[in-house]
């Protein structure tokens, strides 16, 4: 027969101060003293020599940085008179970037600090509930025996966590509050301040002069996401059905011709076919040696033919892993039911469009949606074919070819406005993350999967 366990409710850190011993009292202002009363001689260590690191850093330096982190630096550099010697010297100034660095650094040390002070208080309610029950506190080995065994998990990802707090989550706050100041080619440390100006860089990218840039290479950039992934799909589906069609030989021979583009870089095939389609290139010498055209072809410096050289180049590109996907898909489709719907007569389009082609969409949706986002965010065939060109005098740091990605990279590096890239990198995500829940929460796959 079972037995309902009974609900033993957690002791409030309220409850905790007021009915606790002096020493469990003390852990409220003192790290580790609960421990240190029950002998827990390692943790208590750990959480007083913790605090008592923080407090130093924090009178040392942290003060120092949480408060300038509000004006991000107040004196400039340059010249001024030297009463002594008579003549202007350089005077060092503050560094806006560094502070809002270290600014961003030590507000993530006070958060882990509250949650360290607040794991002390948790040890210590944890040794007044052991206490209250009439139990033994664990020993420091017991401790440590935890660590290695049922609490192993923890230790594992104590080092990862770390890691990826201070080189992902610090730098990505930082790109993050760049968006919020004038971070731009005016204001560049560290012989310029740059100040916070809130969300003054959103309103002039959607509503003011920049606006006239960003709508366009936004609509370009869907517009090419949506063409570029429709394109590969189809045609790699319909090269893979061509491919398994029965009285087709050699169907290894002609699948490694397909592939042999996925076993050379990138980057590589993008050059070659940048040559290939260049005004004075092979393809346009021999087109004019076969007297077909009069004039180069203007490939890559033409707006309109250089998006539709972009969209065929990526298909080239794109198609072999598609087609890849979809030959797997096939060739597990149960026969039985196409069989079955020949027998009824169906042809072979109607077997396609009601057979083979739901059940390839059904397994491929979730990849397609991934591969939408990855065009979004395709730096490469942009930036290595027309390098976002032709030029557009209408925009700003932008090309006729330019994404949204591309036009981030052009702002960080050429015109050096940081805060107008930072703005198109969290409208990019976005972009990216709506699109993507709200496309995968409605597919089949998803729904039930």
């Amino acid at each position: 027969m079972f037995t309902r366990k009974k609900y033993v409710q957690k002791t409030t850190f309220r409850e905790l101060f007021k009915k606790g011993d002096a020493m469990t009292k003390l852990s409220f202002v003192i790290m580790g003293s609960a421990n240190f009363a029950n002998k827990q001689w390692l943790k208590g260590l750990i959480f007083l020599g913790t605090q008592v690191a923080f407090l130093f850093w924090l009178i040392r330096n942290g003060l120092t940085a949480l408060s300038m982190l509000s004006t991000l630096g107040t004196q400039e550099q340059g010249l001024v008179m030297d009463k002594k010697l008579g003549i202007p010297v350089l005077q060092e100034g503050d560094n806006s970037m560094l502070i809002l660095l270290f600014g961003i650094a030590a507000l993530l040390l006070c958060i882990l600090m509250i949650v360290l002070y607040i794991v002390n208080l948790k040890s210590a309610r944890h040794l007044y509930e052991l206490k209250q029950a009439g139990q033994k506190a664990p020993t420091t080995m017991e401790d440590l025996s935890s660590l290695l065994n049922e609490r192993f998990h923890a230790t594992l990802m104590t080092i990862p966590l770390l890691g990826v707090l201070f080189f992902t989550i610090l730098p990505l706050i930082y790109m993050i509050s760049i968006a919020f100041t004038n971070y731009d080619h005016n204001h560049l440390p560290p012989k310029n301040l740059f100040t916070w100006v809130g969300f003054s860089n959103f309103a002039n990218v959607l509503n003011g002069k920049m606006a006239a840039t960003f709508f366009p290479v936004l609509s370009w950039t869907l517009i090419w996401a949506v063409i570029a992934t429709a394109t590969c799909f189809f045609f790699g589906v319909l090269l893979a059905l061509l491919i398994n069609r029965k009285g087709i030989k050699f169907k290894g021979l002609w699948r490694t011709i397909f592939v042999i583009t996925l076993a050379v870089p990138q980057f590589v095939s993008l050059l070659i076919m940048r040559n290939l389609l260049n005004g004075a290139g092979p393809i346009n010498a021999t087109l004019m040696s076969w007297g077909l055209i009069d004039t180069a072809i203007p490939f890559l410096t033409d707006p309109l033919w250089a998006k539709i050289s972009v969209i065929f180049v990526n298909m080239w590109i794109g198609l072999p892993a598609t087609m890849l996907v979809s030959t797997g898909i096939i060739q597990n489709l149960p026969e039985d039911q196409i069989e079955a719907a020949r027998i009824d007569g169906a042809n072979a389009f109607q077997i396609f469009r009601n057979i083979t082609f739901p059940q390839i969409l059904f397994v491929m949706t979730p990849a397609l949606i991934q591969q939408f986002i990855g065009n979004i965010n395709n730096f490469n065939v942009i930036f290595l074919l027309t390098g976002g060109g032709p030029t557009n005098s209408d925009f700003y740091g932008a090309g006729s070819t330019d994404l949204l990605v591309t036009w981030l990279y052009n702002l960080t590096l050429n015109t050096m406005d940081y805060n107008l890239a930072s703005v198109i990198g969290i409208l990019i995500f976005i972009l990216s993350a709506v699109f993507s829940l709200i496309a995968y929460t409605r597919t089949n796959s998803f729904k039930e999967g």
